[in-house]
């Protein structure tokens, strides 16, 4: 039986786009990739971090313009890295009969990977699109505490290209790569 899938755009509201690396090149492929999967009847799921810098209502808490939702777009507010934990996205994906997610949005090392983690968790296959995630641009005050950005988004698509999860089928495409399954 063939995947049924969900996109997931993460994060990508003003106050994280304006930190990212490579942001327009990011939120270019997402668009891209979001206008492929509504065309496919694929859910599009915007994921909105909410917290004391990102407060509801506020320019900073809202979607980049060019990945706000659309009409029959899903919307899930977080308050923790995971996408999944206390947001009922698990139960929304179940209701719809997904059995894959597609990863995207802002920040690689932590809401990214936590939730392209936590999927993995509760049994759903996943896509981690290459060219869709981001991090924050590092600077020199960071003293070295940080890996560069490109070097970090690197080393997680290196580490998604290469993971193995038992039961669960891992992918790393770039957007124009990913294969679109309706749920």
């Amino acid at each position: 039986m063939p995947p049924r899938s969900a996109l997931l755009v993460i994060d990508m509201q003003n106050a994280t786009v304006a930190l990212a690396h490579r942001a327009a090149e990011t939120v270019a492929a997402i668009a891209g990739l979001s206008a492929r999967a509504r065309a496919a009847g694929v859910p599009v799921v915007v994921v909105r971090q909410r917290d004391e810098s990102m407060v509801p209502g506020t320019e900073g808490w809202q979607v980049v313009p060019e990945l706000t939702p659309l009409e029959g777009d899903l919307v899930v507010d977080k308050t923790t890295p995971d996408s999944f934990l206390d947001t009922g996205l698990d139960a929304l994906l179940t209701e719809l009969g997904v059995t894959e997610v597609i990863v995207t949005g802002f920040a690689t090392e932590i809401c990214v990977d936590t939730t392209a983690r936590q999927a993995l968790s509760r049994g759903y296959d996943l896509v981690v699109v290459a060219d869709g995630h981001t991090t924050s641009v590092r600077t020199a005050e960071d003293d070295g505490d940080l890996m560069p950005a490109d070097r970090s988004v690197a080393q997680y698509n290196a580490l998604y290209r290469s993971i193995g999860w038992p039961g669960r089928r891992v992918r790393l495409r770039a957007a124009a790569d990913v294969e679109l399954s309706p749920a």
